[in-house]
């Protein structure tokens, strides 16, 4: 049985692995160990951010995750949400616990009273695109930029 709960501090090593998948995918980032076991313990430690984890009960063993990072829109006026690193380990995909994690994002940041969830995917990850296509995810006209 699966189940979606909370992550802990103990997760870290398993959400580090996940991380390492994710990354392979996404061409904007590389892996770097002790970098993402920093976010993950930044992510743990703040009172308004989120990182949910699915869980195959009874071992223990970290299947997916999925992170809401709170921010202040000016657009909406109040507090959304930044949903990243929503992804499931390899040989447990296709099988529904991204949606439930997604899902699970979703009614975490509707008690938190966001506004506005948006996340960032990569343009080449056709399968995550019609992922979140199918679970009533928008394209905006907006497209992301950054500096370092």
């Amino acid at each position: 049985m699966i189940t979606i709960r909370t992550a802990k501090p103990s997760d870290i090593p398993q959400l580090v692995e996940l991380l390492k998948a994710l990354f392979t995918i996404e061409a904007d980032f590389n892996f770097d160990q002790d970098k993402q076991a920093c976010g993950l313990e930044l992510l743990l430690n703040s009172d308004k951010d989120c990182i949910l984890v699915a869980e195959l009960l009874g071992e223990r063993r970290v299947l997916g995750m999925c992170t809401v990072q709170t921010l202040i829109s000016t657009a909406e006026g109040g507090l959304v949400g930044l949903l990243e690193d929503l992804v499931v380990a390899a040989d447990f995909r296709n099988q529904g616990l991204g949606g439930k994690l997604l899902s699970e994002s979703v009614k975490w940041a509707e008690c938190q009273g966001l506004k506005r969830l948006q996340l960032l995917a990569d343009k080449n990850n056709l399968p995550a695109l019609s992922f979140y296509g199918k679970q009533g995810w928008e394209s905006t006209q907006l497209i992301c930029l950054r500096k370092r």
